[in-house]
Order: C-alpha cells, then sequence, then structure tokens
C-alpha cells in the first residue's frame, strides 16, 4: 500500500519537473595579459612574507585605466598602496605598465636564508626590528632587495644590512 501511495505521488509531481539537457557549449577564447609581469617575475619570492607578496601582486594587478583620476593627456601616475607592515610607491606610464616601484616594509616574516645567516653571525643576538625595502626598475638598475636589521644583545644593538639572498652588506 505504502509503494502504492509513493508511486501515486511520484506521478502527480512528475509533470513539474523540468528536464535539464546537458550539452557542450564552445566559449570564446580568452587572453589574459598582464602589463606588469615583468615586475611580479623580478620582485616575486616564495619566501618573501605574505602581507608583502599580497600587496605587490596588488600594485601588479592594479587597472589605471579604469581608475576615476585617469586621463589619457598625463604621461605617468603616481600610485600608493598601503597596509598596515608596508606601502608601495608605483610609478605607471599612461597605459598602465609599471615603469618603478618603491617598497617598504616593516617587521615582517624574514625568509629562511636572511635568519639563518644572521644566527650564523650572529649567534646570540635577536632580531628587534627589521625593514625590507625593494626598489625595481624596468631600466637596466633592475630589482634591489634590502634588508635592514637592528639586532640586541642584551643593552648592546647593532644595525646590519642583508640581501634577499642572507649576504651581508657592508
Amino acid at each position: 500500500m505504502k509503494q502504492i501511495k509513493a508511486l501515486f505521488i511520484l506521478l502527480l509531481l512528475l509533470p513539474g519537473i523540468n528536464f535539464i539537457s546537458v550539452g557542450q557549449v564552445t566559449l570564446p577564447e580568452v587572453k589574459i595579459i598582464s602589463l606588469n609581469y615583468k615586475y611580479l617575475k623580478s620582485v616575486d619570492d616564495s619566501s618573501a612574507a605574505q602581507p608583502v607578496r599580497l600587496l605587490e601582486h596588488k600594485a601588479a594587478s592594479y587597472d589605471l585605466k579604469n581608475a576615476e583620476f585617469y586621463e589619457e593627456e598625463y604621461d605617468n601616475y603616481f600610485v600608493s598602496f598601503y597596509i598596515p607592515q608596508g606601502l608601495i610607491l608605483a610609478y605607471y606610464d599612461n597605459n598602465g605598465k609599471m615603469v618603478q616601484t618603491t617598497e617598504k616594509f616593516k617587521n615582517v616574516t624574514l625568509p629562511k636564508v636572511v635568519r639563518e645567516a644572521v644566527t650564523q653571525r650572529y649567534p646570540q643576538w635577536l632580531i628587534a626590528k627589521d625593514v625590507y625595502f625593494v626598489q625595481y626598475y624596468t631600466d637596466a638598475r633592475g630589482t634591489k632587495k634590502i634588508y635592514k636589521l637592528l639586532l640586541e644583545n642584551g643593552s648592546k644593538r647593532i644595525r646590519v644590512k642583508l640581501n634577499e639572498k642572507g649576504s651581508f652588506i657592508e
């Protein structure tokens, strides 16, 4: 009896069910072009702190031509990107291509190679503060990355500079 009732209910509901036909749809080809892929390739480092990488990707993907202040008559634009840990001042040409950046981040997680270099050279010292600087240029100057650290050992303090490879800069 229960089976007959269930079958009857199913037959009543069946006309209300829409059957969807599944077919193959061909979508148009999509081309993704990044004007600032050279910048990302130059500054992107998997060992860099997450806030640094996020802000660099935001600056690289910034759509200058859709900004409310964009006007074709100007040759260049300076755009600032801020987060609590740092900032990027980016210089774009009128096509939206990044020409130069100056970046500064404070007290971010240091890459393992930098931490190891410091502990190897200064085993009893602690890293009290750090500042990470990046300068990017599209011309022959390239990219320069520097870590400036304040080390403490009791009441003693010293300042050191390292590049992204963990080499000390005098």
